[in-house]
């Protein structure tokens, strides 16, 4: 689901490309918020290291759905995403407080990321993704 040729792309979006993620508030509403964390965590998972205290992070929990939007204006110009150089994911979360995919998305965290997490009080989530589209909404075929 999530094309090879993105996964380098995606780990190192950060700081120039940061991910956008959202879900859904109570209201209905779409929180969208950058995380500099998210990662590939496999060929079906996107990661993230969720250490934040806001209305994302009291909505994440086993089951949330997770939109993932990743853009890159060079993979437009080189024609890996030519739909403006933008990938969107859909998916579920999965939330992990320990355990070896807790500590496998620690370990793979960007520096600054865990810099900002010096106690390491956050946790892992991962987003199993169920579509990945380009921008026209169309399956993801790189």
């Amino acid at each position: 689901m999530i094309p090879k040729a993105l996964h380098e792309h995606i780990d190192t979006a950060f700081p120039a490309n940061v991910c956008l993620v959202g879900v859904a508030l109570p209201d209905g509403y779409a929180q969208i918020t950058p995380r500099g964390s998210t990662m590939v965590y496999d060929e079906q998972h996107l990661a993230l290291w969720e250490r934040g205290k806001g209305s994302t992070n009291a909505q994440l929990r086993d089951g949330t759905k997770v939109t993932v939007f990743f853009r890159k204006p060079a993979l437009r110009e080189s024609g890996l995403l030519p739909k403006g150089g933008i990938a969107r994911f859909y998916g579920s979360a999965k939330v992990h407080r320990s355990g070896a995919a807790y500590d496998h998305v620690w370990q793979k965290l960007v520096q600054p990321e865990k810099d900002r997490d010096p106690q390491k009080a956050g946790y892992a989530v991962l987003v199993r993704v169920e579509r990945a589209e380009d921008l026209d909404g169309q399956p993801l075929r790189l």
